[in-house]
């Protein structure tokens, strides 16, 4: 599977933002054109595609989550055990955030959408994969307070230009109507990447390396929070955030990513 841009797309992409700061006939004009001239491709396979960025077969290949799952976790069940009936995972580490749910598993053709958003400049693809986060995460967006985006120390974010996470959320807040506090958590060390790393070391890799801003306090307390994020591996990333929040008074928070890791043995009790 073919995961690198390639260069027209990549020229494609970003002519198609420059035009987005344009307005009236002359942009539905131009975009047309462009889409003629320089047809979208399919994120993982190549093929051209109109519209989401994945053509159908692809869009066959993507593993939705739906119930039955742990209603903590949102990790999936082969069967429905009956309401509230958690997965072993929550019970023997339950995290400090209270909800978690994900659009999608995290199987090759998800693998290959995050990548290309995080890491190849593919921000067209944040309004289809926000859309199926907002659709996941209904039950957390009822009465929620605020989107809190996974931060970026200001070192990586100065290198990738943008916060994937921070893409996904603007989406998130147009189709749900909760507010972005986008500034309120800092991510104030830089921490290595947690590809690779066990458990234990996940966590302590991001232990005290979230902070919530003295002058945000105020977006957090007694707030139901939701943290976004692109990718829930082991959790340690977003339960550092959650304890990071919670410090600072939240109410509740919740997790809503676009996929999440889901190993084939996970099961209820």
């Amino acid at each position: 599977m073919d995961a690198e841009a390639s260069p027209s797309r990549s020229i494609a992409s970003h002519l198609r933002g420059a035009l987005g700061a344009v307005g009236g006939a002359w942009l539905r004009t131009a975009r047309l054109a462009l889409d003629i001239a320089l047809p979208t491709l399919c994120v993982s396979c190549r093929e051209p595609v109109a519209g989401e960025g994945v053509c159908a077969e692809c869009w066959s290949k993507l593993s939705f989550i739906a119930p039955p799952f742990c209603p903590r976790l949102g990790i999936p069940f082969v069967y429905d055990p009956g309401p509230e009936l958690l997965s072993m995972e929550a019970i023997a580490h339950p995290p400090a955030y209270q909800r978690a749910r994900a659009a999608v598993r995290y199987d090759d053709v998800a693998r290959t959408l995050v990548h290309a958003l995080k890491y190849q400049d593919r921000t067209d693809l944040a309004p289809a994969m926000g859309r199926w986060m907002a659709r996941a995460g209904k039950d957390l967006l009822n009465g929620a307070d605020a989107l809190v985006p996974v931060p970026l120390h200001w070192q990586r974010g100065w290198s990738r230009r943008y916060n994937q996470s921070g893409a996904l959320a603007k989406v998130i807040s147009r189709q749900s109507g909760v507010r972005m506090a986008s500034e309120a958590l800092r991510r104030v060390r830089a921490t290595e990447q947690q590809i690779g790393l066990s458990r234990p070391q996940r966590a302590s890799n991001v232990q005290g390396a979230f902070k919530v801003a003295d002058e945000r306090k105020s977006d957090i307390q007694g707030r139901r929070i939701i943290l976004v994020d692109d990718v829930l591996t082991s959790g340690a990333t977003v339960d550092a955030c959650a304890r990071a929040l919670l410090r600072a008074k939240a109410a509740q928070v919740d997790v809503l990513v676009f996929a999440r890791v889901v190993e084939s043995h996970r099961a209820p009790i």
